[in-house]
């Protein structure tokens, strides 16, 4: 099996999908290495949050700079999960582009910069992942989730002040299923997170399952 020997699986799906936990849950099965997003030393990501016509193009550079060096990383060592890619970043830059958030200049300039990016990827011995999981599911669960982590600059409530936030949830949540869609960079699995609660033994079986099944498949 893929699995067993050497895979690169990336995760991908809305913020609040639970990809960090499913990181750790298939890098444990797997005896992979798991790479996470850092958030805790993201001096930029509060600040977006804060004022995102002032911090956007900033963050997404960030990202953009942190996730190339994750994905480079994990083409190198060919066994690893992520919990977030380079390949789903460009959605969250056309989404603050399409908001007013970013000028044409920086939206020229970030996608100048994924090309270069890209094209050494291509260069690379391994060039892209072996597999993507989506982690699919309706916006108020993922509003749940995020309600429920607790991070204070995520949250929406019945204040005004937050309605630009809840317009930029749910402008970035109807978006995902085309990108989904038009991905091609691997083979690609989508698991719906209403279906499956990985904290239950036999739904993790039934999600290891799935994704096992998919390594086996490329063989």
């Amino acid at each position: 099996m893929k699995g067993a020997n050497q895979a690169v699986i990336v995760l991908a799906g809305m913020i609040g999908a639970g990809k960090t936990k499913y990181t750790e849950m298939i890098a444990n099965e797997l005896g992979s290495l798991p790479f996470y997003e850092s958030v805790d030393d993201n001096r930029i990501l509060e600040m977006f949050y804060k004022d995102p016509k002032r911090w956007a193009f900033a963050l997404q550079i960030h990202f953009l700079n942190t996730r190339f060096k994750s994905i480079k990383e994990a083409l190198k060592h060919q066994h690893n999960v992520l919990d977030r890619s380079i390949y789903e970043d460009a959605l969250f830059t056309q989404i603050n582009f399409e908001n007013g958030n970013m000028s044409e200049a920086e939206m020229d300039t970030y996608l100048s910069l994924l090309d270069n990016m890209m094209e050494e990827l291509d260069g690379m011995p391994k060039k892209a992942p072996d597999l993507l999981v989506y982690l699919q599911g309706p916006l108020d669960i993922h509003l749940q989730r995020i309600k429920k982590r607790g991070r204070e600059y995520e949250q929406v409530d019945e204040n005004e002040e937050n309605d630009e936030l809840l317009a930029y949830y749910k402008h970035l949540h109807s978006r995902y299923d085309d990108w989904y869609n038009a991905y091609d960079k691997s083979k690609k699995i989508a698991i719906p997170i209403t279906k499956y609660d990985i904290e239950i033994p036999e739904h993790k079986e039934a999600v290891m399952a799935i994704i096992k099944n998919a390594l086996n498949e490329m063989n």
